[in-house]
C-alpha cells in the first residue's frame, strides 16, 4: 500500500499503467488496485511462498533451503519473464529492480517478478532509454547507472542484475568467502579468476556431480551477465 502523495503516486501509476498490461506466467498478475484519498493499494495473486530472499539469505538461521533442481527452475523462470518484460510485449519494459525480494513465489514455487515502480516503457524498436537519475537496488544495480552521469541506457541493465541475483541464488559467495583468508576482493572478479585459472567453484559438501556441473554452467551465464561491458 502507498500512501506518500507525490513519490507514492507516481510509482502508483506507473506500476499500474505497467503490470496492467503484461501477461506472462513468470511476472506477478494485477487483480486490481483501489484509490482512497492519499492511500492506494495494489492487489496481486496470493504467493504463499513469499519471495525469494528468504530462501536464499544467509542472514536468517533456520531459512528454508532449495534444492538444485528447483534453483535451476527458478533461474529459467525469471530469465524467461524477463526476456518477456524486454521482447514479448507490445513495448519494451525495463525493470530496474530484478532481485530476490521481487521474485514472489507460488504454491509450487513458480518465480513472479513483481514491484514495478521503478520500470521504464518504450518502443519495441528501441534499445536505449533515457534516463535522468539513477534507480535500482545497491549491489545488483548496472555500474553503468552509477559509474558516469545518467543518460542513455540499455536494457541490460536488467540482465546484470538478474546476474547478481543468479550469483546469490548459488550462494557461492557464502561459499567461496568461507574458504579464503582474503575475501576483499571485488566478487565476480574473483569468480572471474577462479575460473581463468581453471579452479573448482566450492558449492556445498553434500552437493552430488551433476549437481556441481549445474552449478558451474550457471556461475558462468551469472558472469556473462554481469561483464562490464556488455555484447
Amino acid at each position: 500500500m502507498l500512501s506518500k502523495p507525490k513519490a507514492g503516486c507516481q510509482d502508483f501509476m506507473n506500476e499500474v499503467g505497467t503490470v496492467g498490461r503484461i501477461h506472462h506466467v513468470n511476472v506477478v498478475r494485477l487483480v486490481g488496485y483501489c484509490v482512497e484519498g492519499t492511500k492506494r493499494a495494489l492487489v496481486y495473486d496470493f504467493m504463499p511462498n513469499g519471495s525469494l530472499d528468504k530462501y536464499i539469505s544467509t542472514s536468517q538461521e533456520g531459512s528454508p533451503l532449495l534444492s538444485w533442481q528447483r534453483k535451476y527452475d527458478i533461474f529459467l523462470g525469471v530469465a524467461r519473464g524477463i526476456g518477456y518484460l524486454h521482447r514479448g510485449c507490445d513495448v519494451r519494459i525495463l525493470h530496474f529492480d530484478i532481485k530476490p525480494h521481487n521474485i514472489l513465489l507460488d504454491e509450487n514455487f513458480i518465480p513472479k517478478i513483481s514491484d514495478f515502480g521503478l520500470a521504464k516503457l518504450y518502443p519495441t524498436d528501441k534499445s536505449i532509454v533515457n534516463l535522468t537519475a539513477a534507480r535500482g537496488t545497491i549491489g545488483y544495480v548496472a555500474p553503468e547507472l552509477i559509474s558516469r552521469s545518467i543518460g542513455e541506457i540499455s536494457y541490460k541493465a536488467d540482465v546484470y542484475s538478474f546476474g547478481m541475483l543468479l550469483m546469490e541464488m548459488l550462494d557461492l559467495k557464502r561459499h567461496e568467502v568461507a574458504n579464503e583468508e582474503n575475501s576483499s576482493q571485488y566478487f565476480p572478479y574473483y569468480i572471474y579468476d577462479k575460473f581463468n585459472k581453471g579452479k573448482e567453484i566450492v558449492v556445498d559438501e553434500e552437493t552430488n556431480d551433476d549437481e556441481k556441473k549445474m552449478a558451474r554452467k550457471l556461475s558462468l551465464v551469472a558472469l556473462w551477465c554481469i561483464q562490464t561491458n556488455p555484447i
